[in-house]
């Protein structure tokens, strides 16, 4: 079988390519991954490959296996992603047979991370006495000196709110909703 992802890494950070499948029914398997679609046999450009779930080959110290491989957790993750990292990557799961193989393409692609911005925060007590907090940041677009007042870290009720009215989450609430006045329908009409 086979698939295609999308993943979208920051530059900088770990980016996990996910590659999974089920040790209970297939054992430890032999796997690969490379640069490039999965071909019709092994790996095109294999960066790290497997026997039996021990490494046989690895490009660099970057490509890291941190799931468990015992378990079918054949996921890649690259340290430190960098630009230069996006791309097509492809990976194989030997499963024993004719045309049997698992196989996954992930598209990677990269992002320029978020710049941390230094936070300092002063308290202030009311004289409700209620403690108030005052965050505030310089953002690049502004003046030296003219600091910009922002809640870091935090989301608001509204922004939950709204999050929450998603067109999924409508879905099932209207199917939970319909589920129990139907319920209650046969209650009454029995």
């Amino acid at each position: 079988s086979s698939s295609t992802s999308k993943v979208i890494g920051l530059c900088g950070h770990n980016v996990t390519l996910s590659c999974r499948y089920d040790t209970k029914t297939q054992g430890v398997l032999s796997f690969c991954w490379g640069r490039g679609k999965v071909p019709r046999s092994k790996c095109s450009n294999t960066i790290l490959s497997s026997q039996d779930g021990a490494v046989q080959f690895r490009q660099s110290p970057r490509y890291q296996l941190l799931g468990r491989v015992t378990d079918g957790d054949v996921s890649l993750t690259i340290l430190k992603a960098q630009w230069s990292d996006a791309g097509v990557y492809g990976c194989r799961v030997e499963i024993p047979g004719w045309f049997n193989d698992y196989k996954v393409n992930t598209h990677l692609v990269m992002v320029e991370a978020p710049v941390q911005q230094p936070v300092t925060e002063a308290w202030t007590l009311t004289t409700t006495g209620t403690q108030e907090t005052l965050t505030t940041s310089a953002s690049k677009n502004v003046e030296v000196g003219d600091p910009t007042f922002d809640t870091i870290g935090s989301v608001t009720n509204e922004e939950k709110f709204k999050a929450f009215q998603e067109v999924g989450n409508i879905g099932r609430m209207v199917a939970i909703f319909s589920f129990t006045i139907i319920i209650i329908l046969v209650f009454i009409f029995r």
